[in-house]
């Protein structure tokens, strides 16, 4: 058993905030962080945008943001945690430039601000096309100069330890231990126990297969959560991209910012027709939800696979200087964006519910916090502005290192029993799993995609029994692996995303059940 201050279940942007600030204040204190792929590996460094900040207090102001924050949130953001986000933002973003994050500036020497769909304002610090990635670079470097930070690349959070796993403990407060973690390389199943544990473990996106995530993005902090009694909320509120670059295999799929419609490009249909003008009057700048159910709907009229972006008629040589990677991509599936349109689709890319926490980040669980996508913090409602998440993982991070300054999680003297496989064999099923996965990702697709029904949800919840029933049993008798593991956590989550979906009686934000349209 391995014995930890402080337990980081992921290493994107808001792991690696909590971890860095309490390494730093604590010298003499242990922060263990695990993760399941090499260590910048998170839905983080895929971050195209930018983080969303008030910097220029002449033309923008925090109201602004306040209020374009609510508006997208579609009246469920909660009021008092979107001030608190937006007003802290500079104070945030000034410790990332001191960690050394560059971002991109004009040629007056100051920011060069963006702009996306939802904001009022220019107000979007970028780095090129590859601002998660910049970020992410920077704190892995502060990372590694602090000795009291153990970072455990190819390590898979199994399950949380909680007061069900501990013999004779007796108590009326449900409290976290730390975790049962398989160390892939290996095969080695060990225990880590810590006075406290922060999941910042990323999305969902893995569950849709058409995704912007990367393969880790398989909800498993919200599915140990929900195994350990926490609270989950506001799963319904899948978040669609819009412009996915599409691929006929259909795997995670290559993310066309937000940015790129801002700079001026349109959508079109097969035809040629430019339609988002049709469904908002903000045309292909309305928010993401808006055009990702316009784009639904032009593809179930017409049967088509996808539509396309068309940057033909913008200024190419400011495009490549602004989104050199976009277009670099582009080129690799030969789409020259001078003379051709973009095929683009919608594609899952952030979840705006999971673990309900405090302001201070704090679970229903003892000991138990969570940061970043994993968590509903409440900023969101029922649809994420663009480029606000960023912004919500530093600033979380950042209350939940204030609330760990302050209040000292003791070590409590409990004997973790080990990890028991007896009687598992190894799996010879792997052509199971990808077949329930590859199943459970149509099902999710087709039954609780951007446009949802009752009658569909319901159905889901057949087919779900069936896969979940199976992958049960081959759970109970094989030995642990990462496929495995990942594939019963991606049904937790489907679950909770079907049943919550059910649940809500209103369409709100990017949330569209076509029974609950006023007749």
């Amino acid at each position: 058993m391995v014995t930890t201050d402080y337990l980081v279940i992921g290493s994107g942007i808001a792991g690696l905030t909590f971890s860095v600030k309490i390494a730093e204040k604590f010298p003499d204190r242990k922060v263990i962080i695990v993760t399941k792929a090499n260590e910048d590996e998170s839905n983080t460094k895929y971050a195209q945008g930018g983080v969303a900040v008030v910097l220029d207090k002449e033309q923008d102001s925090f109201k602004k943001h306040i209020k374009d924050t609510l508006i997208a949130g579609d009246g469920l953001c909660k009021e008092s945690v979107v001030k608190l986000v937006v007003k802290e933002g500079p104070e945030r973003l000034e410790e990332l430039l001191l960690w050394g994050a560059n971002f991109d500036t004009n040629d007056s020497g100051k920011f060069d601000l963006g702009k996306e769909g939802g904001h009022s304002e220019y107000r979007v610090v970028h780095h090129k096309d590859i601002t998660g990635y910049e970020i992410e670079r920077a704190l892995l470097v502060r990372a590694h100069q602090l000795s009291n930070i153990t970072i455990l690349p190819h390590h898979f959070a199994i399950d949380l330890i909680t007061n069900h796993h501990i013999e004779n403990y007796e108590s009326e407060t449900l409290s976290c231990f730390g975790a049962y973690i398989f160390n892939q390389n290996t095969g080695d199943i060990f225990t880590i126990k810590s006075n406290s544990t922060l999941l910042a473990s990323g999305g969902i996106g893995c569950v849709y297969g058409h995704t912007t995530n990367p393969v880790i993005a398989t909800g498993d902090g919200i599915a140990m959560a929900y195994r350990a009694k926490a609270r989950i909320k506001d799963m319904e509120f899948v978040q669609f991209h819009p412009t996915a670059l599409y691929e006929e295999k259909g795997e995670a799929s290559f993310l066309i910012s937000e940015a790129v419609r801002g700079f001026g490009a349109y959508l079109r249909n097969k035809k040629g027709y430019r339609f988002m003008p049709d469904y908002d009057e903000r045309a292909e700048l309305a928010s993401r939800d808006i055009v990702s159910q316009s784009i639904d709907n032009e593809l179930k009229r017409s049967g088509d696979p996808h539509v396309y972006l068309d940057c033909t008629h913008l200024d190419i040589d400011a495009f490549k200087d602004h989104f050199p990677n976009i277009y670099k991509k582009c080129l690799e599936h030969h789409i020259n964006i001078e003379n051709d349109w973009i095929p683009v689709i919608p594609a899952s890319h952030y979840l705006c519910g999971g673990i309900k926490v405090s302001k201070k980040g704090k679970t229903t669980i003892d000991n138990l916090f969570a940061c970043g996508e994993c968590s509903r913090t409440g900023l969101h409602g029922a649809n994420r502005l663009a480029s606000n998440s960023l912004l919500e993982a530093l600033v979380y991070a950042h209350n939940i290192f204030k609330h760990h300054s302050k209040n000292e999680y003791k070590s409590l003297d409990v004997n973790i029993p080990d990890w028991n496989d007896e009687g598992t064999t190894i799996p010879e099923e792997h052509i199971l799993i990808q077949h329930n996965l590859k199943q459970l990702q149509a099902l999710m697709r087709n039954y609780v995609g951007i446009v949802r029904s009752n009658k569909r949800l319901k159905r889901a919840i057949k087919h779900l029994d069936l896969i979940y029933n199976e992958v049960e049993d081959l759970y109970k008798e094989s030995k642990i692996t990462t496929s495995l593991c990942e594939l019963r956590n991606m049904i937790n989550v489907s679950h909770l995303i079907i049943r919550q979906s059910l649940d809500r009686k209103e369409n709100k934000g990017g949330y569209y059940n076509v029974d609950n349209v006023k007749k």
